[in-house]
């Protein structure tokens, strides 16, 4: 019976073409990911491990910390005490002590080098002969002096700066003006990733940095013959500071690899969700494949039983067919996706995403889960086909009927594909109840239960859904748009299983635009309604908190109008921590659309605070009455409620009080973003005012209204995109699906089209017949997609509104129909082949077919 199997699948190797590709692309997705993300993480490790081969132990501090009361206590960071402690420590040969943070540097025209988030600063710690382990200098040497400065290598050749030449580099205030006086190379593996990296002397970082005195971490290498794990055990006792750790320079690589492990687990997890998706839609396609081939060779197979085959030969034999496709697809995705890997990592490359030297990594997990993948989803799609098979009673070799699905399989079928979607239409509702994480998960359960009872319902939906446009094909397409509408419902089962695979592509694409564009018109509508400010001023590139000298410059420079920063704090209140935002209470009317309900704003210059609505509420206060909290240094004081105001989240804290009141309390305050007004509001004049004041500092961005709302947009379009790059490979497999369809639709139908060919249909009208059948099919498929798709989107977006205050439903019309057109689209260019083949068919050859 193999023989036999093998024999069908060389035979019907055509037919079985659109099963192999449905397959491999799937395979290709997971293998590729695997291959991928074990090469990245292997290479990231290995270049991990090689900036510690020479630490022998690593001393790391996280700054002052909280004590069980709430109270910061500790150093700032490593004292120099306890570096000349480590110094002295037997078998130390070295110890470099650095400080580090953010630090960026302009090209020619003032835009800012490398990757904004992993642009860093750091001192320069000469040991032994007057060089730093950690840098190799090709030209000049390190900063020693307050003026000078180091650049690594590929900043250096970026910014065109040479030895001598004058560099202005920005931190987190105003730009200043260093002379280079060396350029190096070095194993950073943030500098490797994109980054750049600036060095100064050790007393300049410290002041930028931390406090004179203190170190961010120690590297200390070990003298000949002295062992790493003696030498931490004698560093850990001179650690006085619960807020900073040793550990073995061997351990903290272990440590980052598996931290990288840890990331690239998370990359590949979302990367083979999609994968996931894509292979099941493949599923219905292999399930349609073989369910037809078995329609088709009723009579062969009940052949083989008459001649003596038993039930389990004949369901082993197809079992069998579809175990040599999955065998043969996995061979040809695993190497596909391998090809895939090398060319995502030659595109990052290409694109300036630095990603380190390292041999392919093919891993024998990759391999075996590759062959299991393609071979499972191949054989769980081929079992009730093939289970179908051994009814086919002996007898049905007399003739050629295939076997009808009774009534009591479809009424089982409908009834289960109804409770299927009650429950989970219930999920869903009373996740819309629940709201917030708990009602999402709800959700996501019963979006689940909803697909699965949409597809078992498909047959039964099919024809009352498209009987209703069979009317309209008629009318406007004549004998081929009716003959269409009733070819697309002959099987029902057929026509709902390739349907399924667009709906389900086009119910999670529809869903995704339709909370993305809600969430786009939110957060526009909050920079419109709320945010009255001309210009907002942030670290580029997410490059962390501003210098408060950002907020003092800008206060003094001519041309600007008003000025607060939004200073991010925390107060004890009670037992727990609450998030503060210290503004300039004079200014901040001006800048950000406050709704009052309660009280003034006017209060805030009276050292009292402003509280939002929902934080009120819940703790019972209201104008005039009195807070008690401990500020961030652990001094207690009272506040007096003087206003209360509708919450504004994203743009302010349930907290605001005047940033004086906040100053003496915390040394290097964290302040995201400032606020500005210009003197003639949003012009070209008012932007040079705030760039003359910052002295036009390349890590700075100054954002206008427009800016803002285009930024969180192109945001969110972004991640759009990349989901429906992701959601392709599904696509795909859809359209590969309604050409499988309609391709082994028409062999199936030769003997009929020949006839219609006899009585007069032309080529172009058969032609047209199944074009407009793929797009029935499509368009069925599709509107199911996106009625769906809508409402789990709604759903969704119930469970936001508490979090997004301004957040309500918006359906992308435009998007929902371009979702539509393409399906149409997709029907018509998959019907391609097959209306070919049909149009070409000879039509007293196709009248003797059986």
């Amino acid at each position: 019976m193999f023989r036999t199997a093998l024999r069908n699948v060389l035979a019907h190797k055509a037919r079985l073409l659109m099963t192999v590709l449905a397959v491999t692309l799937g395979v290709a997705f997971v293998s590729g990911t695997l291959v991928f993300t074990d090469t990245l993480g292997k290479a990231l490790s290995g270049q991990s491990a090689k900036s510690y081969d020479k630490v022998a132990v690593s001393v790391t501090s996280w700054g002052a910390g909280r004590n069980e009361d709430g109270v910061r206590e500790g150093d700032p960071g490593i004292s120099r005490q306890t570096v000349d402690k480590v110094r002295a420590v037997k078998g130390v040969d070295t110890v470099s002590a650095r400080v580090s943070g953010f630090a960026g540097v302009g090209d020619e025209n003032g835009r800012l080098i490398g990757d904004g988030w992993a642009n860093r600063g750091s001192n320069f710690a000469p040991a032994k002969g007057g060089q730093d382990p950690s840098y190799t200098f090709v030209e000049g040497s390190g900063p020693t002096t307050a003026n000078q400065i180091a650049l690594d290598k590929e900043t250096a050749s970026t910014g065109k700066y040479k030895v001598g030449d004058k560099v202005r580099v920005a931190t987190n205030g105003p730009v200043k003006e260093y002379v280079l006086g060396g350029v190096f190379t070095t194993e950073d593996g943030q500098v490797n990733a994109g980054g750049s990296l600036v060095l100064f002397d050790t007393a300049t970082a410290q002041q930028l940095y931390l406090k004179p005195g203190f170190f961010d971490e120690l590297s200390v290498s070990a003298a000949a013959g002295a062992s790493s794990d003696r030498l931490l055990a004698d560093i850990e006792p001179l650690l006085d500071d619960k807020n900073t750790r040793a550990q073995t320079g061997a351990e903290l690589a272990k440590e980052q690899a598996k931290d990288i492990k840890a990331q690239m687990s998370g990359m590949s997890t979302m990367l083979l969700v999609f994968a996931g998706i894509s292979l099941f839609v493949g599923i219905f396609l292999i399930y349609n494949t073989f369910t037809m081939l078995v329609a088709q060779r009723t009579k062969e197979l009940a052949l083989l039983r008459a001649v003596g085959a038993k039930r389990g030969q004949v369901v082993r034999s197809v079992l069998s067919e579809a175990l040599v496709v999955g065998v043969i697809s996995s061979a040809i995705g695993l190497l596909t996706g391998i090809g895939l890997a090398i060319g995502m990592r030659s595109l990052m490359d290409s694109i300036g995403a630095k990603i380190p030297a390292g041999d392919l990594v093919i891993a024998p997990a990759t391999i075996i889960a590759a062959l299991v993948i393609g071979v499972f989803v191949t054989t769980v799609a081929a079992v009730f086909p093939a289970w179908r098979t051994g009814r086919i009673p002996p007898v049905a070799a007399m003739g050629s009927a295939h076997l009808p699905a009774d009534a009591k399989s479809l009424l089982l079928r409908n009834i289960s594909g109804s409770v299927l979607s009650l429950v989970g239409f219930a999920m869903t509702l009373g996740g819309v109840s629940a709201s917030g994480e708990n009602g999402r998960y709800l959700i996501g359960g019963g979006a689940f239960f909803i697909l699965i009872g949409l597809i078992v319902l498909l047959p039964l939906l099919s024809r009352p859904l498209i009987a209703a446009v069979r009317p309209l094909l008629e009318k406007v397409f004549g004998v081929p748009g009716k003959l269409a509408a009733q070819n697309a419902v002959r099987n029902p089962r057929r026509t709902a299983v390739t349907a399924a695979s667009l709906a389900i592509g086009l119910t999670l694409v529809t869903t995704l635009s339709v909370l993305g564009i809600t969430m786009g018109k939110a957060v526009d509508r909050m920079s419109t309604d709320k945010l009255k400010a001309d210009y907002k001023v942030s670290m580029a590139m997410g490059g962390g908190s501003l210098d408060t000298s950002v907020a003092e410059a800008l206060a003094k420079a001519p041309g600007i109008k008003a000025v607060s920063p939004q200073r991010a704090d925390m107060l004890k209140i009670g037992e727990d921590f609450k998030a503060a935002s210290g503004v300039n209470p004079t200014a901040i009317g001006e800048l950000l659309n406050i709704d009052v309900v309660g009280g003034s704003l006017g209060s805030l210059a009276q050292g009292q605070v402003a509280v939002a609505e929902k934080t009120a509420k819940e703790g019972g206060l209201k104008v005039g009455s009195t807070l008690q909290v401990m500020y961030d240094d652990g001094k207690k004081g009272s506040l007096k409620v003087g206003a209360i105001y509708k919450d504004m989240e994203g743009l302010l804290s349930p907290y605001v009080l005047d940033e004086k009141i906040l100053a003496p309390h915390t040394e290097k305050p964290y302040i995201p973003e400032v606020y500005v007004n210009a003197t003639g509001g949003e012009s070209k004049a008012g932007e040079k005012a705030v760039l003359d004041a910052l002295g036009n500092n390349p890590a700075l961005s100054i954002a206008t209204r427009q800016d803002m709302r285009n930024e969180m947009g192109g945001m969110i379009n972004t991640a759009l995109n990349v989901m429906y790059g992701l959601l392709g490979m599904a696509l795909i497999v859809s359209v590969l699906g309604v050409v499988n369809t309609l391709a082994m639709s028409v062999f199936e139908r030769t003997q009929e089209i020949g006839m219609l060919r006899a009585i007069g249909l032309d080529r172009s009208r058969v032609k047209n017949m199944i074009r407009l059948e793929a797009v029935v099919i499509s368009l069925f498929g599709a509107v199911l997609g996106v009625a769906i798709g809508v409402f789990l989107a709604w759903a969704v977006g119930s469970t936001l509104t508490e979090s997004v205050p301004d957040y309500a439903l918006v359906l992308p019309w435009d998007r929902i129909g371009i979702f539509l057109l393409l399906a149409g689209v997709v029907g018509v260019l998959a019907a391609m082949w097959p209306a070919r083949s049909a149009a070409r068919l000879n039509m007293l050859t196709a009248i003797k077919t059986e």
